[in-house]
């Protein structure tokens, strides 16, 4: 008789290469005026922008020259005469301000400042030539606004902050609001004219509010300010205001879920769509020749799509298709002659791979909140249950303020294809689903937010899915903190864990935030635990797994970058000494060029080498076999290199 681990085997492996590699191509983006289409490639390795004629796009320019860490992001500039983009050093997320000629290709940095974190404050459809960006070169915690010449570099001081978060402009590039967060926890909104604040705010929102609520932007007259609202209600809506009235009206909601993103014509500013993300993410139009686009796009791609980019004449459209089960590709529709073409296909070697569907689920929680939940299974299973119970592997969002969504996934597909049912929970605290789903975990890390997760492995193993000796829990950020809570607060329910950049200690961690987070820091004390109480301080130590490290009797591997400016890697360090110290194996790795995450190739492909070996011997799942991975990158394996030898 043939069993699922027999089914695994049949199936080829799919190698980490393929999926954690870098993409042929990445981020395609088209000029506002059409004429170039832009995307990032690896050059030497590295993903570098290049460019090349929208009505020849094999004609490709390569304009950036990035050589250790991949470009997170570029734009075309409002004139299409220029790229820009984004660059930290090592991980350290001070990322400075790019500019490339295209006519000339010649490249500046225009905000050439140590220790510093741009902010682009506010562009314009009618002001092309200049952005208005934020600067923390003077005072760490906070952004000064400048107003940026984008031809002659000129950076010319319109606002200096010292007390806000952040501000929100109008297309002429006039600060119109100034935000800070107030001492419940939610944000004040201040009206500006002639670039300074008035007195007292117009608007607020208390704790309850503050991760569902805020401004979303002007249109381009300036005479409609769009919020994203979930004051007196549940679920966030969209509000448009009459900046002149104050009149408000709701132009969409859900019962379910928060409304997600919108689709704002590139000229006037009006929204035309807005998305709604419960299971999946759901667009609804609001104008005919927008809804007659979706429903043209939807009858030709099967699975999830959405809008990438568009022209300022609206006329051609760069759309990202995922298939589900095949790689993410994108393609190029141009509206008026009704064609859509293939632009390129982001990992080519994934097209014919045994990749697995993912299946939403809703979990009940043991208080009655509903989990949304998202399962993919490994090859050999039928429908959304494996023929017998596997070995799986909860995979925990970071954030916590974020959530786990539908669609092609990376970690997924890989654990899938080595033998695991995969399980991506959205606990309490998770954002989408409403502001009282939001708050439900408020001052609960480390417990009912725990507790959601147990309660969705319990389910899982109850459902005849996973293996009740043997399920991982792994995560990065607040996943890593989850990780390390589940082998410390519950050290018998997991077979081993993976923490990726985890804190071990509320206390230090809240201690040694980014400074500019500093403005935030009350939402965060409010959210966690209040270290300038006795009550909040004790909490934050109740709820730290370095205290308890004692209690750890299954194996852990830890993945650090050296430069995390968020999880400092001493939050790492001091749980593997506490470890140590009480005779507990553990496998440290540390990474002396990496962040908050591992963004190099060559690093991401080595930790992944290392956890899925690591998973192999606990769970006992296949795993692709090491081959120079961990030679070719970084890592150092500070202790525990025996257990994923």
């Amino acid at each position: 008789m043939s069993t699922a681990a027999d089914a695994v085997r049949s199936v080829p492996l799919i190698t980490r290469e393929a999926l954690f590699g870098n993409p042929v191509r990445s981020g395609g983006t088209i000029s506002p005026d059409g004429k170039w289409l832009g995307w990032m490639a690896p050059h030497e390795g590295v993903m570098n922008v290049f460019i090349a004629p929208f009505d020849n796009p094999g004609e490709a320019r390569r304009m950036t020259s990035a050589k250790d860490r991949p470009i997170p992001f570029f734009s075309f500039t409002r004139d299409s005469a220029s790229v820009i983009y984004i660059q930290d050093k090592a991980g350290d997320e001070n990322f400075l301000l790019y500019q490339v000629d295209i006519a000339t290709g010649a490249e500046r940095t225009l905000t050439p400042f140590e220790n510093t974190r741009v902010r682009v404050v506010g562009g314009s459809h009618q002001i092309r030539d200049k952005l208005l960006v934020g600067l923390n070169n003077r005072d760490p915690h906070y952004h000064d606004v400048y107003l940026l010449n984008l031809t002659t570099g000129a950076l010319d001081l319109v606002f200096q902050n010292d007390s806000y978060v952040g501000f929100l402009s109008d297309d002429t590039l006039t600060l119109r609001m100034a935000i800070r967060q107030n001492e419940a926890g939610g944000s004040d909104f201040f009206e500006m004219v002639d670039n300074k604040v008035a007195g007292t705010p117009s608007d607020s929102t208390a704790l309850e509010d503050s991760l569902s609520t805020g401004p979303s932007g002007y249109t381009t007259d300036g005479r409609t300010l769009y919020w994203i609202d979930s004051r007196g209600r549940d679920t966030a809506a969209l509000i448009a205001e009459d900046t002149a009235t104050g009149a408000r009206s709701v132009i969409g909601e859900d019962e379910r879920a928060d409304i997600g993103g919108t689709l704002r014509n590139p000229v006037t500013g009006q929204v035309e769509a807005y998305s709604v993300y419960y299971l999946k993410n759901e667009w609804v139009a609001l104008e005919p020749d927008i809804d007659k686009a979706f429903a043209f796009l939807r009858e030709r791609l099967p699975g999830e799509f959405g809008v990438q980019s568009r022209t300022e004449a609206d006329d051609k459209w760069l759309v990202w298709h995922d298939p589900l089960t095949g790689p993410t590709r994108t393609l190029l529709y141009v509206r008026v002659a009704g064609t859509l073409e293939e632009f390129y296909v982001s990992r080519p070697e994934l097209e014919g791979a045994p990749l697995q569907p993912m299946h939403p689920f809703e979990i009940p929680s043991r208080d009655g909140l509903t989990l949304v939940s998202y399962l993919t299974l490994p090859p050999g299973s039928e429908g959304e249950r494996p023929a017998s119970p596997v070995p799986m592997v909860l995979l925990v969002h970071g954030g916590p303020w974020a959530r786990d969504g539908y669609g092609f996934n990376r970690m997924h597909q890989l654990l899938a294809n080595r033998g695991y049912a995969v399980l991506s929970v959205n606990f309490r605290g998770s954002t989408g689903f409403g502001k009282a789903f939001v708050n439900a975990g408020n001052l609960e890390w480390g417990a009912k937010m725990h507790d959601d997760l147990i309660n969705a492995v319990e389910w899982a193993v109850a459902q005849g899915i996973a293996q009740k000796d043997k399920v991982a829990i792994m995560g990065g950020s607040y996943g890593g903190y989850a990780t390390l809570a589940g082998l410390t607060f519950t050290p018998e329910v997991f077979a081993c864990g993976v923490d990726i950049v985890g804190p071990s200690n509320l206390e230090t961690l809240l201690e040694t935030i980014p400074p500019y987070w500093a403005p935030m820091v009350k939402q965060f004390h409010e959210r966690m635990g209040n270290p300038e109480t006795p009550e909040g301080r004790q909490l934050l130590k109740d709820r730290s797994p370095l205290y308890k490290a004692d209690r750890i009797v299954r194996p852990l591997l830890i993945g650090q970058g050296a430069n995390d400016p968020r999880v400092k890697q001493a939050e790492s360090d001091q749980i593997v000494a506490a470890m140590e110290k009480h005779g507990i194996p553990v496998t440290y790795v540390v990474f002396p060029d990496e962040g908050h995450g591992f963004a190099r190739p060559e690093n991401n492909i080595a930790f992944t080498a290392i956890a899925e070996n690591f998973l192999a011997t606990v769970l006992g799942g296949r795993a692709e076999p090491f081959d120079g991975e961990v030679e070719k990158s970084t890592a150092q394996i500070n202790t525990g290199g025996e257990l994923v030898e």
